[in-house]
């Protein structure tokens, strides 16, 4: 890709946007910024790249810089049916991402995860584990900081641990890891993928152009994933925690490679099966990679979680408060719910990413749950499915605030209050991370 001769349309002025800008124009690209939503944070942000030389777009210029430009780099919360990528492809133009267009200068060994659930903690175990083994290595992609941003301070020696979302896959081609690993497909952003298959479908491209001498790393225990198998050409390595696989397996209380046991999970700081599942897929990168599985069970059992995932924030009379945040859609927020060893009130809610939440109650009729606090827009689809179940212990408001203050007067002393909302946060925050920080403080702020 020429950079000098080419105009590029970078659309999204987010984290992936800012930096694609960045990288294009230290290149001496032609570079339009647009973005449908100029906050104030956004609109400092393209002023500092109209410096750069970045041209900024407004609405009633959109179509000229479109017919001006090469290439559209779409931001990954831009979907892909548009009407701004609509107009390129009927335009004949290039649509790439951010993803795309790191992937095709990224020098370092890439070990790709993407999955419903479970990236993140995923790619933060194997970074820790390429560390204590000794290897420069960074975490990119959907975790935060872009790929883009880091292609350049990457050797060939070095390592990308990249987080994929199914956004990012929507443009995402080129993208070739030496080591690939799908956690689980389980229903999620259906109000943007229409449906299953394509969800399914996008989460496969990450394997689908792997080489003989790549690794698919893929959860046999999920029928969605294992089928993908025979959709690459690559070395499969299946890990399970219901059978003994020639791979990675749980049996016993303990995580086995190859048949040869390699570390006990009571040593594991993190709980939950799901916690399991991870270790399990690390355990499987880290025979990819060559790398000793003594050293990755060291970094797997002094791993201590990330933020926003089950993450205990505050105890106050008696009773625990634990962020879920991170839990957006309903299998994150079951496996959740099956953590909890004392009743626990929860609290759901938020944007609907078009789920069927009757499952959701369902479980619940069986757990340690004995009451839902249901808030924000998709409340009362969840009251709905609730009432479908039979499931009558609940309370629901329309503010994040009130319902954190109804949690804690319902949960009573040796119990928890739980977020974990089986939604979307973007109703009322710009993102679980800022939807978790509320929490957290409101519930210190409580009285």
């Amino acid at each position: 890709m020429q950079f000098c001769n080419q105009n590029f349309f970078v659309a999204g002025i987010s984290k992936s946007g800012e930096s694609s800008a960045r990288f294009l124009l230290k290149r001496g690209a032609k570079v339009y910024i647009y973005d449908d939503f100029v906050s104030d944070n956004v609109m400092s942000v393209m002023q500092s790249l109209e410096q750069l030389g970045a041209v900024i777009v407004t609405a009633d210029a959109y179509e000229s810089a479109v017919r001006a430009s090469d290439v559209l780099v779409l931001s990954p919360g831009i979907p892909i049916d548009n009407a701004l990528p609509v107009m390129f492809r009927r335009l004949g133009k290039a649509i790439i991402g951010e993803e795309e267009l790191g992937s095709l200068y990224l020098r370092a060994t890439a070990v790709a995860v993407t999955g419903t659930n479970g990236k993140t903690t995923t790619v933060s175990m194997i970074n820790d584990i390429l560390k204590l083994a000794g290897k420069n290595s960074v975490m990119c992609g959907n975790i935060g900081t872009p790929l883009i941003g880091e292609v350049e301070n990457l050797t060939f020696s070095d390592y990308a641990v990249i987080e994929v979302s199914s956004f990012q896959l929507e443009t995402l081609s080129s993208l070739r890891p030496h080591v690939a690993i799908i956690t689980n497909i389980t229903e999620d952003h259906i109000n943007r993928h229409y449906n299953m298959e394509n969800y399914v479908f996008l989460k496969s491209k990450l394997i689908r152009n792997l080489r003989e001498s790549e690794f698919a790393i893929l959860n046999y225990d999920d029928e969605r994933v294992r089928r993908l198998a025979e959709l690459t050409r690559a070395k499969v390595i299946y890990f399970s925690a219901e059978r003994r696989t020639d791979g990675v397996y749980y049996a016993d209380g303990d995580i086995y490679c190859s048949g040869e046991r390699v570390f006990s999970v009571s040593d594991m700081q993190v709980e939950g099966m799901h916690n399991i599942y991870n270790a399990l897929a690390c355990i499987a990168a880290a025979y990819a990679l060559g790398i000793d599985l003594q050293v990755a069970a060291k970094a797997i059992c002094e791993f201590k979680g990330i933020r926003h995932r089950i993450e205990k924030v505050y105890e106050k009379d008696g009773k625990t408060y634990i962020n879920d945040s991170k839990g957006t859609n309903v299998d994150a927020t079951l496996k959740a719910v099956a953590c909890m060893n004392n009743d626990t009130v929860i609290l759901l809610g938020g944007k609907d990413k078009g789920y069927d939440y009757t499952p959701l109650f369902e479980k619940l009729k069986e757990s340690r749950i004995v009451h839902a606090v249901l808030y924000g827009e998709n409340r009362i689809k969840l009251l709905n499915a609730a009432i479908k179940c039979g499931y009558n212990s609940l309370s629901m408001c329309s503010d994040f605030y009130t319902a954190v203050y109804i949690a804690d007067r319902t949960a009573k002393s040796g119990q928890n209050v739980l977020l974990s909302p089986a939604s979307s946060s973007f109703d009322s925050f710009s993102g679980y991370e800022e939807r978790g920080d509320a929490f957290v403080k409101a519930v210190k702020a409580i009285g």
